[in-house]
């Protein structure tokens, strides 16, 4: 009898779903909205991964089918509590008998280099770095959510570009083409209309996230401020791919990235390994073997073959 796992890709911006067979082959996929509690709540967190479950289950042609095992990997997991909350999801939608929850780091790290040791460094909407070496011992920097963290994503590089606008029309900043990309990116023409907007109107992280892309073709372009905020970024990142390596004594490290920030733009891609290897000479990258949904669908066939 043909068994069935299910992997679960939740981040700020979109979830993804796969159902894959015992011998790993996808069957179908689906995508929703968010499943970041810390975004959108634990009640839209459930319905997007419903929504997402249903599109796979439908493009499987497995409307009814059970499941074995499942392995959510959702952006913003790191306590006891939140694991707690994401079981309480799973159980919710009945998904599987054997569930397993963790941060979508690991299931990005699962999927990035097919289970090796390794670093995996995410860089969307949010970001975190992640490691594990030989002797299966994990260590996570970076990826404390967007107050005090998440440094080079794309919710940083939105809110830098925003607070340099803000300094450029001041006169307490240098001048700079992010004032007129900002302005335009928010749907407004004047600059006293930005308090309305962003505190009557409001923006969510996905959407100060969403300003990130311009920013990036600015920079490439010579805009030296929006250069400098991606400089700073990738230096903070660099910092939490050296702490893991450092903890976890990974000598050289094979690093993958991940994410839209991370690997949506070449020239951001190259310059972001550049930056990390003048501190880490020895450093390897890899480009993602699986995406991080199937990353998400290997652990759940690990739960399936163990029994949890």
């Amino acid at each position: 009898m043909t068994e069935f796992v299910l992997g679960i890709d939740g981040g700020g911006t979109k979830t993804l779903a796969a159902i894959c067979d015992s011998t790993g082959q996808v069957l179908g996929t689906g995508q929703a909205g968010a499943s970041n509690i810390d975004d959108v709540g634990l009640k839209a967190a459930t319905q997007n991964i419903a929504q997402a479950v249903s599109k796979a289950r439908a493009e499987a042609k497995l409307e009814a089918a059970k499941f074995s095992a499942a392995f959510l990997g959702l952006a913003g997991i790191v306590s006891h509590e939140d694991r707690q909350l994401v079981h309480g999801i799973a159980k919710t939608l009945d998904l599987a008998p054997l569930v397993g929850v963790d941060h979508d780091c690991r299931i990005a790290l699962a999927g990035g280099l097919s289970g090796r040791a390794g670093i995996v460094l995410i860089v969307g909407t949010g970001s975190s770095c992640y490691g594990v070496n030989q002797k299966g011992l994990a260590w996570r920097s970076g990826g404390w959510g967007s107050l005090i963290s998440d440094e080079g994503s794309g919710y940083d590089i939105g809110k830098q570009s925003l607070i340099a606008a803000v300094r450029d029309i001041d006169g307490r900043g240098a001048k700079t083409g992010l004032t007129d990309l900002m302005l335009s990116s928010l749907g407004i023409s004047n600059p006293d209309q930005i308090l309305h907007r962003l505190y009557v109107t409001g923006l969510t992280r996905a959407e100060i996230a969403a300003l990130a892309p311009p920013v990036l073709e600015l920079a490439q372009n010579g805009d030296a401020v929006a250069l400098a905020i991606l400089r700073k970024g990738w230096v903070q990142l660099s910092e939490c791919v050296v702490a893991v390596t450092q903890k976890l004594k990974l000598e050289p490290p094979e690093i993958v990235l991940v994410g839209g920030i991370a690997t949506g733009n070449s020239w951001v891609k190259q310059e972001l390994q550049n930056v990390i290897l003048k501190a880490l000479p020895q450093a390897k990258f890899s480009n993602p073997e699986l995406s991080p949904v199937l990353g998400a669908c290997l652990l759940a066939q690990g739960l399936r073959i163990s029994g949890g």
